[in-house]
């Protein structure tokens, strides 16, 4: 009873402060005078984690078993590991303020779990026999580890494909506009040189200076996000080999879910290979990295809607009227 309520009291006071966070990161968008915002929703992702990891704690006090036996266990482990790549970032004191992708990411997570969907598996239950391993722990927090990294590498990627792709479009926005016009074809040829000039300059305005600088950190800390997460994964994916072997007799099944994780583990591969060649880093690896942002999802998530194979206990059940 007393573990059951310190869950509960961690699990509303956790979401709320993340909550108050993405408001905080909202204001900061609309008013930019505002002095201490940025510094109060570093300390509400402290209080997030540390919130996050005494439910996880109580849970597998409880419970007697790693929190990780269910989808609604791994949702919660997935949100606490957002709000530690966040805690990462800020005690290596790296100001890439990653709370505008951990805190969403964090609330999304976290209220999914709690949501009525998921109330059966609110509930600890005995492990099945087939959970019942030393593997547990090592294969399934790497894998949701991974996924928390992958996840965020990924949005950081989107997000610099949104500020390319928004600067590109406001230029030849401008250029259209000039073009609409009637000119002789040596004025168009004067236009164009003369709007590469004006190209060549805006980049070097303090402005897009700035913007260039941002993509370039979104580019960089994407780059070693991802790497950290195709690390883990690869690590989930060779222990889940060995695990399957003793419980299955099998190294590999092809079982749904493990197709999609070595599709999920090509496309990051392949991610991490543009990143090797300088003509394909920046936006070319970002739309890779942003294409893996949906297979992530469908491995993680999307096979557990389906509830078949050997890795189906984490699917679910819609609740019936």
């Amino acid at each position: 009873m007393i573990f059951s309520t310190l869950e509960h009291i961690f699990t509303h006071i956790s979401f709320s402060v993340v909550s108050i966070v993405i408001t905080i990161h909202f204001l900061t968008f609309l008013v930019d005078e505002v002095v201490g915002l940025d510094d109060s929703s570093e300390k509400g992702m402290i209080v997030t984690f540390f919130c996050i990891t005494g439910l996880l704690v109580t849970r597998w006090i409880y419970s007697g078993h790693f929190p990780l036996s269910d989808l609604y266990e791994s949702l919660i482990f997935l949100s606490w590991g957002f709000s530690l790549i966040h805690m990462v970032s800020y005690f290596t004191k790296r100001k890439y303020n990653l709370s505008a992708i951990t805190a969403p990411s964090a609330i999304f997570t976290q209220g999914f779990a709690t949501s009525g969907l998921l109330t059966k598996m609110h509930q600890s239950a005995i492990l099945v026999p087939a959970l019942q391993s030393q593997w547990l722990m090592m294969h399934v927090s790497m894998m949701v580890l991974s996924y928390a990294a992958l996840l965020c590498g990924s949005l950081l990627s989107v997000a610099l494909l949104v500020i390319t792709f928004r600067k590109v479009i406001t230029i030849v926005g401008k250029n259209n506009n000039l073009l609409n016009q009637s000119f002789s074809f040596g004025e168009i040829q004067y236009i164009n040189e003369r709007s590469n000039v004006l190209l060549n300059a805006y980049f070097l305005s303090s402005k897009n200076y700035y913007r260039y600088q941002l993509t370039q950190q979104l580019d960089r800390w994407s780059y070693r996000v991802i790497s950290l997460g195709f690390i883990f994964l690869t690590i989930g994916i060779l222990s889940g080999a060995v695990w399957a072997n003793e419980a299955w007799g099998s190294y590999w099944n092809w079982d749904p879910k493990e197709t999609w994780a070595f599709i999920t583990w090509t496309v990051f591969a392949i991610y991490l290979h543009t990143r090797t060649n300088t003509k394909l880093e920046g936006v070319n690896s970002a739309i890779v990295a942003s294409m893996g942002f949906l297979i992530i999802w469908i491995c993680y998530f999307g096979v557990n809607i389906l509830g078949i194979g050997l890795h189906s206990y984490g699917s679910f059940t819609l609740p019936s009227n």
